[in-house]
């Protein structure tokens, strides 16, 4: 499985997040061929604020592996991880983290974005998380517009 081929798999859940009234983040991971996550941003529906699309999908994947390590997994998400989802995508041991969007796209759809790179959580953390940014970006920052248009925006 590509990254691509696991980002549009992170697409079509951010869709399903707009849809649900969430905000539009998706994020899936795959350990070799095998999905392990899929799922979305779910702040809103469970009054959590870490219940970001990575944190939810990492939950899913340890839950599904029955393991906290997730070595060799690669994880596609459709926006830049945050300082909270980039420090937990590291301490999960992931291989890879592939995004589209980027923080600045979060900040101008109007979240409260801490600006700060996941590129240099990994480098002052001294991190081996491989990082590529935009996989599929046009597709990714998008769903920023298409969940505007929903009429059930509301970022935090």
């Amino acid at each position: 499985m590509t990254m691509e081929e696991l980002m549009r798999l992170a697409i079509d859940r951010g869709r399903a997040a707009i849809a649900a009234g969430q905000t539009p983040i998706g994020c899936a991971i795959a350990i070799g061929d095998r999905v392990v996550a899929a799922n979305h941003n779910r702040v809103l529906a469970t009054t959590d604020i870490t219940a970001h699309a990575e944190i939810v999908a990492l939950r899913e994947a340890c839950h599904t592996t029955g393991q906290i390590h997730l070595e060799g997994a690669r994880v596609a998400s459709t926006c830049e991880p945050c300082p909270m989802c980039m420090s937990a995508l590291h301490w999960a041991r992931v291989d890879t983290v592939g995004y589209g969007a980027t923080i600045a796209d979060a900040k101008t759809a109007g979240f409260n974005e801490l600006r700060i790179p996941a590129a240099e959580i990994i480098r002052l953390g001294g991190s081996q998380v491989k990082l590529v940014s935009d996989v599929l970006r046009e597709e990714c920052a998008a769903l920023f517009a298409e969940w505007k248009a929903s009429g059930k925006a509301k970022a935090y």
